[in-house]
């Protein structure tokens, strides 16, 4: 048995486990990371978002962890390394059984396009290399790494964390447990309801493959081919990811992250059947999609869940917490899972480090403490449950998909605009803007008024009968004059309303910058989200970021 006393320990080292351990090795404090495995090894959680990078972002420059901004952007894959893919949009084909995409129709299609400035396009993380270099990063900063040391006991006694493991005991002063969905804290404490009390239902199977063919052209003049960006393939009751990482022409990566997401109540379980046999006999029912994959084979085991939707009871204690996707999970739709972690993350380290004690070990942390987390976390869980619950049951009809589509649009467009309005008001003072971020809510930037708006249009979509002709009617024209009436939508999700099958490369316009109801115009949104916040010192803040960002040295 050690002597030592860590000040924390990390259980998990996946992004987040690993993200925490750096930042708080970073601070000073003693850390040690366990790992049940050994590094790289393959995780999903690949497809970036920007509210995910902003918040790397951040991080980066609050804790002086510059690591965690190489995952950022595209200008980055100079420092992220040549095996992660670009995303440039999120794309979305519609498909009925038996039928072949109608791609001349704009209610089957939509080409979220991320914007390129002032960071630069996204990425497709490989995350057996991300992960592996965000352990090396925590090393580099201090953190005491363990691999292939499994976790088989913890211990919360009066003062301190007593961890056994396979390699023998480790003693800490506090535990973060970022194992995942079958966190060792949860299962040891009782925390797993037999339901998780959420509207999303949903099972999956995945895999890395080669050989998965192109979509082939649309009718539609997309800006992007959609191999460029992230691709959901939708239909009644699921939807198919296709995450390439050979889709740029620096990438040495040849592998297509798959996965098959259905909801067991229209898709029951096959464990009748071999993975890969359950995959091939599904996409046949789609001639689409059975081209794609004609050719295609799978570089790894497949992995087949059940239900993955999982919400502890409790994810804070006297002397833990749980984080990432240990804290729970809905689904990996609108890839709001890292995103939802590196947000936790923040949360957690701040509430550690300002306990220090004039030493700088890590004082007592009280679970009241951690309140704040426990809040927000209940919080993102809830809005993601929602809005992925509502579009699953929009894809039963084209029509209802095209405006819960833009909800998406707009609940994402405030969040990301929140959080980079907090980074450029607070000028990174850390109590300023982790008071802010407590008060986000994963979509909406915390408006009042996106929050009343989404809570009556997905549940006006769940209480929808698919059957029901009349009442799918009704909730269409519902929605779309809801959605019309929103004086902050930006002009371009408005085009996407109305039929468009995609937004432009270039969002930022002047005039809809300025106008009464727009970014920095006048009405409530501009003050929940930008404050007093100048378009002067919008305007300075994009180029230095553009600056800092863009061209990294």
């Amino acid at each position: 048995m050690s002597s030592r006393l860590f000040d924390v320990a990390v259980l998990g080292s996946g992004f987040a486990g690993s993200a925490l351990a750096a930042i708080l090795a970073r601070e000073g404090m003693s850390v040690v990371l366990i790992e049940a495995g050994t590094h790289p090894r393959f995780a999903i959680g690949e497809s970036m978002i920007l509210e995910t990078s902003e918040m790397l972002r951040a991080l980066a420059a609050l804790y002086d962890v510059p690591e965690l901004a190489y995952f950022s952007a595209e200008p980055y894959l100079c420092r992220a390394g040549t095996s992660h893919g670009v995303k440039r949009h999120f794309g979305f084909v519609r498909h009925d059984e038996g039928g072949r995409h109608d791609s001349s129709d704009p209610l089957q299609t939509l080409q979220a396009v991320i914007p390129r400035e002032p960071h630069g396009h996204e990425l497709h993380l490989f995350r057996q290399d991300a992960d592996a270099a965000l352990v090396h990063a925590a090393v580099r900063y201090g953190a005491d790494v363990r691999q292939r040391t499994r976790v088989e006991r913890v211990d919360l006694d009066a003062e301190h964390v007593r961890i056994e493991t396979s390699a023998g005991e480790v003693r800490a002063r506090f535990v973060a447990d970022a194992t995942g969905p079958r966190s060792v804290l949860v299962r040891q404490l009782g925390l797993a309801p037999p339901d998780p009390g959420l509207r999303t239902h949903s099972r999956a199977l995945f895999t890395h493959m080669v050989g998965v063919a192109p979509s082939g052209r649309t009718a539609h003049r997309l800006p992007f081919r959609m191999e460029e960006g992230t691709i959901h393939d939708v239909f009644p009751g699921g939807w198919l990811w296709r995450i390439p990482f050979g889709n740029h022409r620096r990438s040495t990566n040849p592998l297509t992250s798959v996965g098959l997401v259905l909801d067991p109540r229209v898709w029951p379980d096959r464990s009748d059947l071999a993975p890969e046999v359950e995959f091939r006999a599904f996409m046949s029912r789609f001639p689409a999609l059975t081209e794609v994959f004609a050719g295609a084979q799978s570089v790894r085991p497949w992995t087949r869940t059940g239900r993955i939707q999982h919400r502890p009871t409790r994810t804070v204690g006297e002397r833990w917490a749980l984080v990432g996707m240990a804290a729970g999970f809905v689904d990996p739709l609108f890839s709001k899972g890292l995103y939802a972690s590196l947000h936790g993350v923040a949360l957690l380290a701040h509430a550690l480090l300002a306990t220090r004690r004039p030493d700088g070990r890590l004082g007592i942390v009280p679970a009241t403490a951690l309140q704040t987390l426990a809040e927000a976390q209940a919080r993102f869980l809830a809005a993601n449950d929602r809005i992925v619950a509502a579009s699953m049951a929009s894809w039963h009809d084209a029509r209802l998909w095209k405006p819960v589509s833009v909800l998406w649009l707009l609940g994402a467009y405030a969040e990301f605009s929140r959080l980079l309005a907090l980074r450029f008001q607070t000028g990174m003072d850390r109590d300023a803007y982790t008071a802010g971020l407590a008060r986000l809510s994963l979509v909406g930037g915390g408006f009042e008024g996106f929050q009343a708006l989404s809570d009556g249009l997905t549940d006006h979509v769940l209480a929808t009968d698919p059957a029901d002709a009349e009442a799918v009617d009704g909730t269409v024209q519902a929605l779309h004059h809801a959605l019309e009436a929103v004086e902050w939508m930006p002009a371009e999700f408005r085009d996407v309303l109305r039929g468009r099958t995609h937004l432009s490369r270039h969002k930022l316009r002047l005039a809809e910058v300025t106008r009464p109801g727009g970014v920095l115009g006048r009405g409530a949104f501009r003050q929940a989200v930008f404050g007093d916040l100048s378009l002067g010192r919008m305007a300075s803040s994009f180029a230095r970021d553009k600056l800092a960002y863009s061209h990294p040295s």
